[in-house]
C-alpha cells in the first residue's frame, strides 16, 4: 500500500512538473508570437496591447483565464513594480516596453514576462541583454545550493543587479507557481516569495505534500534615465 502511495504522489509530481512546463512552452509561443506580429508597437496604448494579446491567447490556445492581472508597461511606467496601477501610456517610437501575463493553460498557471527595445538605444539595449543574464545567473546560485532560502537567493539578486549597474524595481524577486490562486496570498506571507524576509528553503513541500515550485522575477530599473525591464520564468524546472 505504502509503496502505490509513494509511487503516485511520485507520478502526480511527475504530471504536475511537466504541466507547468507545458504552460511555460505555450507562453514563450505567445510572447514570440506576439513579436512576430509587432503588437508592441509606437503609437499604441499599453492597455489596447494588452488586450490584444489577451485576444491572441485566446486565438492560439484557446485561453479566457489569467491568474493575475496584465500588464503591458512602456518608458517611465516600467519603473512601476506589479502591483503599481500607472495610467494608460501611448508607447514611443524609442522606448522600452515589457509585458507580464498569467495565462492558464488547462489549470496550469505560466508566468511569463519579457522586454523589448523598439529603437536603438544602447543602454535600454544592454538592460534588455542583462535581464536574462541575472536571471541565469540567479538560476545558477538557486541550483548549487540545495538548502537555500528566499533570503539567500534574494542578495544574490540584487548583487548581480548592482554588479551589472542596476536597481532592482520590487520588494521581492520571484514566487511559487503552480495551482496556487495567487491573487489571494496575503502580501505578508513572505513564505510564498523570493523575499529578505523568507528565511525558509525554498526547496520543500507544500501543506498538501507537494513539491514547491518557484518563478523567478528579475525587474531592473535605472530611475535617473527613468525606465526599467523585466523578465521572468520558471525558476524550478527547465
Amino acid at each position: 500500500m505504502g509503496n502505490r502511495t509513494f509511487a503516485t504522489m511520485a507520478d502526480d509530481e511527475h504530471t504536475r512538473a511537466a504541466r507547468l512546463l507545458e504552460a511555460q512552452a505555450k507562453a514563450e509561443r505567445l510572447f514570440a508570437e506576439v513579436e512576430e506580429r509587432g503588437l508592441l508597437a509606437p503609437g499604441e496604448g499599453e492597455r489596447a496591447v494588452s488586450d490584444r494579446i489577451r485576444d491572441l491567447a485566446n486565438e492560439m490556445f484557446g485561453t479566457t483565464r489569467h491568474w493575475h492581472k496584465r500588464i503591458v508597461r512602456s518608458g517611465p511606467n516600467t519603473l512601476m513594480p506589479y502591483r503599481e496601477n500607472p495610467p494608460d501610456r501611448v508607447i514611443g517610437a524609442d522606448d522600452i516596453v515589457f509585458a507580464d501575463f498569467g495565462p492558464i493553460f488547462e489549470e496550469y498557471e505560466a508566468d511569463f514576462g519579457r522586454t523589448f527595445v523598439l529603437g536603438d538605444d544602447p543602454v535600454k539595449q544592454r538592460l534588455r541583454d542583462d535581464l536574462a543574464e541575472v536571471f541565469a545567473a540567479g538560476k545558477r546560485y538557486f541550483e548549487s545550493d540545495p538548502d537555500i532560502t528566499g533570503k539567500r537567493l534574494h542578495a544574490e539578486v540584487e548583487r548581480l543587479a548592482t554588479e551589472a549597474g542596476w536597481e532592482l524595481g520590487g520588494w521581492h524577486a520571484g514566487h511559487l507557481v503552480g495551482e496556487f490562486p495567487h491573487e489571494t496570498i496575503d502580501g505578508a506571507d513572505t513564505e510564498s516569495y523570493i523575499t529578505p524576509a523568507n528565511d525558509t528553503p525554498l526547496r520543500r513541500t507544500d501543506k498538501s505534500g507537494r513539491h514547491c515550485h518557484w518563478i523567478q522575477e528579475i525587474h531592473l530599473v535605472d530611475r535617473e534615465r527613468g525606465f526599467g525591464g523585466f523578465y521572468e520564468q520558471l525558476l524550478t524546472l527547465s
